[in-house]
């Protein structure tokens, strides 16, 4: 595929299913270079044998939610000023109506156990700020006070419009839309709404997660206190109380857990996605994400987190009868997979492809996948008919064409077991070989289509990529063994299984390579070519590349440097790219986002300096507007200008003829 084949990478929301099993609802996206944006609507399915259909024809229609008589759908949609706000539709089709009008947009909805009411959370910003005062512009705001060691996020920036709980009557799809009154002599211009929601949260404090308890008496939601010196990631776990607001405590910081998901049961027992971070709080490394039921006696742990890893962004829970589905990481896959509450565990749907999300009634499962030929697909595991898709999503990506990588595993130097991928152009070769490293660490390269590869592999390079120690999907070990010791044994891992690939395929050719990777990935390409002078060129990607910077500028500087590469100042040097940048003669390439606060800027400014001081051939291109998520949520076209010059740049340096 080419760079502009983006638009065909169409992506599966986490579906939504009737409680009789017959319908499905799921939302699509895919990138638009026309609109220069993702876009994607809701879409309807009947089971076992439907052919889908679109159900909205909004701009980026996403997270459906069925009521629980199954007649209505509630979804997040941008409103004229680009604000997430919740939206009803009938599961028929129809004109949907507007729920809310949030200034600082909805971040999440769930429909109560009676279906009359709904439940979301919404960041509130401070009044004055935010376009909360017509004409104001973002400069001409107050200073920020800033009290605590948090203050931004990657993609959110500034974090002084905290989320609240709020309920709102759930009204008829047949309501009245908004509209503006006409104007009063003395009453000032208001939106006229269906109802108006009930605030249940105040404060600073910041709030995830809307869940219904079984009676529909309270929210389930994990507080986050942003203005504090806090260091540690221990949650809590609170019930508001529907009526009135009033907080009780489901699970307290006692439990030294970091809480990613929270479930209710159909029998009203409370689960947990969630991972042990010490007493200290700070223990977030290869972090073994499990799932956990919350006793009277205190959480009961049911998976296993040194085989198991529950962690993936985007993991959820379903229930069948008394069960859990769980999506697990294991060797580049995401299988689906049942966990009883006596801690028994069963696989549900595996085989060469990535659950992202999934849901369960009456016997059936729908789960939205990506497979080597497709982005997204929606998946039917039926107990009669089997495992069979609906959708066909990926015959657009197909027909601009695809490789599909060889799997390998090559020993390392030290006997270790290396997993990873080739692909390689068709043909006899020998081609010029491009070394991709992934991010994370604690992240892995997958089955999916992934396109970062195949427009290499479709302009002449062979690609090759694993998932070294420090990866996820290989144990916790696996995982943890970098820990304070970055350019080790991943460093070891990661040429290892490169030479060793290399070397058993004459179509590839050793003598003409390159290097490229973003964040970690960044890291280890920065490492790399400062220790390997072998590669005719280098990109550096929105790196971690000084770690003495990073905990006054990163969004998570006040625990990842430290648990990574430690405190101490030699220690710290002796995994610090910047401190052997001189090292480096690869003509080097670095890429970075304006607004990255995962990997802030400067990362690559001080990287970019240091190599142009010293003579070293290298170049910097910064993505205006963009952060950390570039390659995988950026900018369509700047999507495709990044792909330019990342062509570009090899064809300088690693041309393919």
């Amino acid at each position: 595929m080419r760079s502009v084949d983006i638009e065909a990478l169409v992506s599966v929301g986490r579906p939504a299913l009737s409680s009789d099993g017959d319908v499905a609802v799921f939302a699509t996206s895919r990138p638009d270079l026309v609109a220069d944006r993702g876009v994607g609507q809701l879409w309807r399915v009947d089971l076992p044998d439907g052919a889908p259909r679109r159900l909205t024809r909004g701009v980026a229609d996403k997270a459906p939610r069925l009521s629980p008589d199954d007649a209505t759908v509630a979804f997040l949609r941008a409103d004229e000023r680009g604000r997430a706000q919740v939206f009803v539709v009938s599961v028929l089709g129809g004109e949907p109506v507007q729920v809310t009008d949030q200034p600082g947009g909805v971040t999440d909805v769930a429909w109560s156990p009676d279906g009359t009411r709904l439940a979301f959370s919404a960041r509130v910003p401070e009044p004055g700020r935010y376009g909360t005062v017509e004409g104001r512009d973002a400069a001409a705001e107050p200073p920020r006070r800033i009290t605590g060691i948090r203050w931004h996020s990657n993609g959110a920036g500034y974090l002084d419009r905290p989320s609240h709980l709020f309920v709102v009557d759930a009204p008829s799809t047949d309501a009245e839309p908004f509209y503006t009154p006409a104007p009063a002599l003395e009453a000032p211009e208001k939106r006229v709404i269906p109802a108006e929601p009930t605030r249940l949260t105040e404060g600073d404090t910041s709030w995830s997660g809307v869940v219904w308890t079984h009676d529909g008496s309270e929210l389930l939601s994990v507080p986050d206190v942003i203005e504090t010196d806090r260091r540690d990631l221990r949650d809590r776990i609170v019930a508001v109380a529907v009526e009135g607001g009033a907080e009780r405590e489901v699970l307290s910081t006692s439990a030294d857990l970091s809480v990613a998901e929270v479930a209710v049961a159909p029998d009203g027992a409370i689960f947990a996605l969630a991972n042990d971070v010490g007493p200290e709080g700070v223990d977030f490394v290869a972090p073994g994400v499990s799932l956990f039921l919350l006793e009277a006696e205190g959480p009961r742990r049911l998976t296993d987190a040194e085989t198991i890893d529950l962690g993936e962004v985007g993991s959820h829970l379903s229930f069948d009868d008394g069960d859990v589905l769980v999506q697990d990481r294991t060797r580049g896959r995401l299988r689906l997979l049942r966990v009883t509450r006596g801690a028994d565990v069963s696989e549900v749907l595996g085989g060469d492809l990535e659950v992202n999300g999934h849901a369960v009634a009456n016997g059936r499962v729908v789960a939205s996948v990506a497979a080597p030929e497709s982005f997204g697909e929606l998946v039917l595991v039926d107990p009669v008919a089997g495992v069979r898709a609906v959708t066909d999503f990926g015959a657009a990506v197909r027909e601009r064409g695809v490789v599909v990588p060889v799997e390998h595993e090559i020993a390392g130097r030290d006997g270790y077991p290396v997993h990873g991928w080739v692909a390689t152009p068709e043909g006899e070769g020998p081609f010029p070989v491009i070394l991709q490293i992934h991010g994370g660490p604690y992240a892995s390269y997958g089955v999916h289509v992934f396109d970062e590869t195949q427009v290499l592999v479709d302009a002449g390079y062979a690609v090759v990529y694993s998932n070294p120690r420090g990866s996820a999907g290989y144990g916790r070990a696996h995982g943890r063994s970098i820990r304070q010791k970055m350019g080790t044994l991943d460093f070891f891992d990661v040429l290892d299984f490169f030479d060793g690939v290399v070397a058993a395929d004459p179509r590839l050719d050793g003598d003409r390579v390159g290097v490229m990777g973003g964040s970690y990935g960044g890291y280890m390409t920065a490492w790399i070519i400062a220790h390997d002078h072998r590669f005719a060129g280098a990109i550096v990607e929105r790196g971690f590349l000084d770690p003495t910077a990073f905990p006054g500028s990163s969004d998570i500087g006040s625990f990842f440097g430290q648990e990574y590469v430690g405190t101490d100042p030699e220690q710290m040097a002796a995994q610090s790219p910047m401190a052997v940048v001189d090292r480096v003669r690869t003509p080097t390439l670095v890429l970075h986002s304006e607004l990255d606060f995962r990997c802030p800027l400067e990362q690559a400014t001080r990287y970019y300096a240091a190599l142009k001081r010293q003579g070293t051939e290298a170049e910097m291109l910064v993505f205006p507007g963009e952060d950390h998520e570039l390659t995988r949520a950026g900018r369509p076209q700047h999507r495709v200008q990044r792909f330019d010059a990342v062509l570009e740049w090899w064809a300088r340096y690693l041309p393919v003829v």
